[in-house]
């Protein structure tokens, strides 16, 4: 037996080579590092044993066993995975390798199991005739052994296997079985061998015994065996010493021979007790096996009871809809019932309905004019809301001066008073003797002391400031008159173009009333031959909607123009475009389904008869109606232009007449500049009365900037 494994395994490992495998494979110490039989594994399926897998295995593991083992358990739980997922089959009835002797001992016996199951793969993969055919190319002797190897894994994958734990104790108590038997053998081999030396012994012993007989009657006749001196006495003292090696030899077998018997006694036992186990295991494995089949039929049972389940309560389903369903039915009954009375109610309806259209249609005459005036009258409210706040504004600007030149005034009153004081202190002085003759009059006592060049450098230097601050003044007053006018235009057309945007509106709404009336007639009619008028008709009033839409999202545009803030005017433009999409969506709903209500129309008109239904009155009225409406919008959109080119040209004029009166302004304001200059010059004038004239340059230039504000 062990040659035929050490044959199996030395072909199992000229088949091996054949796979040219990086790591060497000639003996059975390197195959237990496992590094060659997983490179063969690589090549049987590279997309199983892949090369992450492949990278686990250590190979430098030479001299450490328990490296070996844990390489050999990996390629192991790889070699069953894929019997078990890929090839589809169980190989628990073939005993495993036991890699711990693989590892520590380099068992050839267990190495040939694990090479068996690699074979298998081999022969049971995809590329199977490849490997079969390099089999074929081997030896004989080797290809025999290997084709036995494969016909035992076979045989042994196609058997019924008991399963669970009473299976691994049958196959454990038979191994020990196994090995008792075999212990027995030895022991009775060996009791055998001892029954032989016993016999050989006693046969000795029994010679011996005669022998001995025949020397004492040869001692009794020779001499006296008592005495050690002669030749006989020393024989019998030798025999007598031999004698007794040899019973204590034969007291000692015989001991060994009871005890050896005691011990097969005990193995007997043992034998009968796992005999009984055995059968004890086989009964229950057939128990196993008989509940097995047992646990089958139950799960069938379970599962085509669940299939039943599943088909009753597809079945309660389709019960519950059948019950909805006729709910449904019922429904709809009642619905067609309600509708019939509904379309009888609606035709009188339609009856009184004519007779009042004309009414109506006065009506909404006079609605429309008393739109317009409303128009009217709240477009004038407006620019009388707008005059009165602009007046107010000036008003505040007026009051806010008022108080500017009283505070002004005090504080010149102030200087003034101060002034005299100074002078009348200066003549008492002056009376007194205490002040030179020479000094004039309207000097201080700090311009006594100063030189004459430093006091006409401060003078001269005063005389600047106050010019620049003169200057200054007037600029930004004139800059802020500009911005006030253009921020006065802006909010007047603001108003305006919020007026005309709510007008606009107004006026949307009312063609989306006309246009659902439209709609309401084209269903309420039912003979039309010249419905296609009608669709045109439609279709000019979605044209008149669009373009009151454009007129208010460019109205919008001005209003966003007039704006000074970047970000908020971002911000409305992203809103108004929302707004834009929006209702280019309501539009592109409108129209889907004005569409929709023309094919009802359609519908209906080719469903019922035209001669029962004439309304040829109604229809030419509405024919009327709509020329009479794009009649308006014409003009509409002709007193639209006129708006935008004269809006044009008042903006225009404005501009060029702001930039004209900007540039009056300043040759004025530079033509002032210079006289007052020249006049301030002038000799024989003192300090103060140059200050009064610069003090009241202000008040002067505002008198003058002022009107020009207004008139703006």
């Amino acid at each position: 037996m062990d040659e035929n494994k050490t044959a199996l395994v030395e072909s199992l490992i000229l088949w091996l080579q054949t796979f040219n495998t990086p790591a060497p494979c000639q003996t059975i110490e390197e195959l237990t590092t496992g590094a060659a039989m997983s490179q063969a594994l690589h090549q049987i399926d590279p997309a199983w044993f892949d090369n992450a897998w492949l990278g686990r295995i250590k190979t430098d593991v030479e001299g450490n066993w328990r490296l070996k083992m844990n390489n050999l358990k990996k390629i192991l739980q790889m070699v069953v995975n894929y019997y078990n997922e890929v090839l589809l089959q169980e190989i628990s009835d073939f005993p495993l390798p036991d890699l711990s002797l693989v590892a520590e001992h380099s068992d050839p016996v267990e190495l040939g199991r694990l090479l068996q199951l690699i074979l298998g793969c081999a022969v049971k993969c995809e590329r199977k005739q490849e490997y079969i055919q390099i089999i074929m190319t081997l030896e004989e002797s080797v290809q025999h052994v290997v084709m036995t190897a494969i016909q035992e894994l076979m045989a042994k994958d196609s058997k019924a296997e008991p399963s669970g734990d009473l299976e691994q104790q049958l196959k454990k108590a038979q191994e020990e079985l196994i090995e008792l038997l075999a212990e027995k053998e030895t022991l009775a081999q060996r009791c055998q061998e001892l029954d032989i030396q016993v016999a050989v012994l006693q046969e000795e012993r029994n010679s011996l015994l005669a022998e001995n007989d025949v020397l004492t009657d040869r001692a009794n006749q020779l001499d006296t065996f008592d005495d050690p001196s002669t030749l006989s006495g020393r024989k019998h003292s030798q025999l007598q010493q031999q004698l007794e090696t040899l019973q204590e030899e034969n007291f000692r077998l015989e001991a060994a021979k009871d005890d050896y018997r005691i011990h097969c006694e005990e193995l007997e036992k043992q034998l009968i007790e796992v005999q009984h186990r055995n059968d004890e295991l086989t009964s229950l494995a057939e128990e196993s096996r008989a509940l097995k089949d047992e646990l089958d039929v139950l799960r069938n049972c379970s599962d085509r009871v669940v299939m039943l389940e599943a088909s009753v309560e597809t079945y309660k389903r389709k019960l519950e809809s059948l019950g909805d369903l006729k709910r449904q039915v019922k429904l709809l009954e009642e619905n067609n019932t309600t509708y019939m009375q509904n379309t009888v109610s609606l035709e009188e309806e339609l009856r009184k309905a004519n007779a009042a259209r004309a009414q109506l249609e006065t009506y909404k005459r006079q609605v429309q004019e008393l739109h317009t005036k409303l128009s009217e009258e709240t477009r004038r409210a407006d620019n009388l809301a707008f005059e009165i706040k602009k007046l107010e504004e000036k008003h505040e600007t007026v009051i806010k001066e008022k108080d500017r030149i009283i505070i002004e005034r005090d504080s010149l009153k102030e200087i003034n008073e101060e002034l005299r004081c100074t002078q009348a202190q200066q003549h008492q002085l002056s009376q007194a003797g205490m002040l030179p003759s020479s000094s004039p009059s309207h000097d201080n006592l700090a311009a006594e002391l100063m030189p004459i060049e430093y006091r006409e450098k401060f003078i001269r230097l005063q005389h600047e400031n106050k010019m620049l601050r003169v200057q200054q003044e007037e600029f930004e007053r004139e800059k802020i008159a500009a911005l006030q006018a253009q921020l006065e235009e802006a909010h007047k057309m603001r108003s305006e173009l919020d007026t005309e945007i709510r007008l606009s509106r107004e006026r949307v709404t009312e063609l989306q009333q006309q246009v659902e009336d439209l709609q309401k007639a084209l269903q309420s009619q039912v003979a039309k031959p010249d419905d296609s008028n009608l669709k045109r008709k439609l279709d000019a009033h979605m044209v008149q909607l669009n373009e009151a839409q454009d007129e208010i999202m460019k109205k919008k545009e001005l209003l966003e123009d007039l704006q000074p803030d970047n970000t908020q005017t971002s911000l409305k433009v992203d809103e108004l475009m929302a707004a834009l999409k929006k209702k280019d969506d309501d539009m592109r709903a409108m129209e889907e389904r004005y569409k929709m209500y023309l094919e009802k129309a359609r519908s209906v008109i080719r469903a019922l008869d035209p001669k029962l239904n004439p309304a040829n009155a109604e229809i030419q009225a509405l024919r009327n109606q709509l020329a009479d409406r794009d009649k308006q919008i014409l003009n509409l959109e002709r007193q639209c232009e006129q708006a935008r080119l004269k809006e044009y040209e008042e903006k225009l004029i404005v501009t060029a007449w702001y930039n004209k009166s900007l540039n009056f302004q300043k040759l004025a304001i530079e033509s002032r500049l210079g006289g007052r200059a020249a006049s301030m010059l002038s000799p024989g004038q003192s300090f103060l009365s140059q200050q009064r004239q610069v003090s009241n340059a202000p008040r002067r230039a505002l008198s003058i900037s002022v009107p020009a504000s207004t008139s703006k």
